[in-house]
């Protein structure tokens, strides 16, 4: 029983050592690979866009209203 976890451990290994292991090999393709397409230089820059339907430009505002931050809380007691 001293040893009862290793022998457990090497009987696990042998026997997942001993699994059929198949090896995949990929198909060897005899046509060649298709051409990789490559962007050619820019072209002109296109027209301008137009402007969104809401695009108008704002309005003036009124009063400025500030509105203050509230005051700290007080730090966590500490006992």
């Amino acid at each position: 029983m001293k040893y009862s976890n290793l022998a457990l451990a090497l009987i696990a290994a042998i026997g997942l050592g001993a699994c059929e292991k198949t090896v995949v090999t990929p198909p060897v393709s005899s046509s060649p690979p298709p051409p990789v397409v490559v962007p050619g230089p820019p072209g002109p820059p296109g027209p301008q866009g137009a402007t969104g339907p809401e695009g108008a430009a704002g309005q003036p505002g009124g009063a400025v209203v500030i509105v203050p931050p509230p005051p700290p809380a007080e730090p966590p007691k500490q006992y």
